[in-house]
């Protein structure tokens, strides 16, 4: 079994690690009522996917 000669530096691991990123989650403007929301989601201020009511909207 293969054992490390020395001990991984915390700048090598940190250098290794740095594309271990969680992507940026997409956020675009509603069409409806402007409000921001996840592509290909239904809104949750107004209800509204794709010009139609899917959801109720929601109490002021």
């Amino acid at each position: 079994m293969a054992v490390p000669k020395r001990r991984t530096s915390k700048r090598k691991k940190r250098a290794r690690n740095t594309h271990k990123v969680a992507p940026k989650i997409a956020i675009q403007a509603c069409t409806k009522c402007g409000a921001t929301k996840r592509p290909h989601h239904v809104c949750g201020e107004c209800g509204f996917y794709a010009g139609q009511q899917r959801v109720a909207a929601k109490e002021a």
